[in-house]
């Protein structure tokens, strides 16, 4: 299909992720406080959405703890500038097989796998305007690591989520993540227009080579709303062929580390860049606000003290 540049485009900043990227940089946060710091110095480099997980505040491993969740949201909302809250529900389905001649037992170190309800029980606390649906299973990665998302998990979340007037982003890692969000929809599981987010060049799902980004991008229903992003050294090119291709994008230290070579980046500092990078091609950089109307959104208030 013929190219459609955005010319009004808005940035999400994936503030710190689930990767085992905590001791690679100085610049991720772990606690609940710089995580919302963090998201809030984004905002004002011009993210109009911050994606956020939460880690241990003393070993910055992963966590799932809705008191962590609870905190950070508390302190974005309470913050003096405005930022769409984007919480991920993707924890909790991590499967972790034993060796090849022995795949079971799964490997307790490393397995995560819970309920539909208790891996969108913070989503349900905090009231995110959006949360993250991984519309699909994958090889992750890791060797004997597997993201684990059923058809009957993800019918379950989603449906919990639409009952919450929380927005999923559905987190697309190829071709076959779209074709089953598409039948959320059908089913009516998920509302539409709904909101994609295109996961490129993460092992082992969709490369990110162009060709393969333009099938990505020719699956995506017409009156939907994408972004896309790509890891590390490409993250700074899918800024810009998000943009012509139609779509939002994301940068942040979820993704990629470096603001160039040798040169370790903030989150605040990859927003500028990618801010730079499109007002350079021509687009407009839109607020939360503008977001909030594009996707239906409605802002929730700070908690009363």
């Amino acid at each position: 299909m013929p190219l459609s540049m955005n010319r009004e485009v808005f940035i999400t900043c994936a503030v710190t992720g689930s990767g085992s990227t905590q001791d690679r940089s100085p610049h991720v946060p772990r606690s609940p406080a710089q995580i919302a710091e963090s998201a809030i110095e984004a905002a004002r480099a011009g993210a109009a959405v911050v994606h956020c997980h939460v880690r241990d505040p003393e070993t910055g491993v992963p966590s799932r703890k809705v008191e962590y969740y609870r905190e950070v949201t508390e302190r974005i909302r309470e913050a003096d500038v405005d930022v769409v809250l984007n919480l991920t529900a993707g924890m909790g389905g991590d499967a972790v097989f034993g060796p090849p001649e022995a795949p079971l037992p799964l490997n307790e170190a490393g397995t995560d796998m819970i309920g539909a309800a208790a891996r969108v029980e913070h989503v349900a606390e905090c009231l995110p305007e959006i949360c993250t649906l991984d519309c699909g299973t994958m090889n992750f990665a890791e060797a004997d690591y597997v993201m684990t998302n059923t058809p009957g998990m993800l019918q379950a979340m989603g449906r919990m989520m639409t009952a919450l007037g929380v927005k999923p982003e559905i987190e697309a890692f190829d071709t076959g993540h779209l074709w089953y969000a598409k039948q959320l929809v059908k089913d009516g599981i998920l509302e539409s227009p709904a909101l994609v987010q295109l996961c490129m060049g993460v092992p082992w799902g969709a490369p990110d080579d162009l060709n393969t980004f333009m099938a990505m991008v020719n699956n995506v229903p017409e009156d939907w709303t994408f972004s896309a992003f790509s890891l590390g050294r490409n993250q700074m090119a899918y800024v810009a062929a998000a943009v012509l291709a139609g779509g939002n994008v994301r940068v942040g230290l979820e993704d990629n580390l470096w603001l160039e070579k040798g040169v370790l980046a903030t989150n605040a500092q990859l927003v500028e860049r990618a801010v730079t990078i499109v007002e350079n091609m021509g687009a407009r950089v839109i607020g939360p606000e503008e977001v909030r109307g594009k996707l239906g959104l409605v802002k929730r208030a700070p908690r009363a003290r």
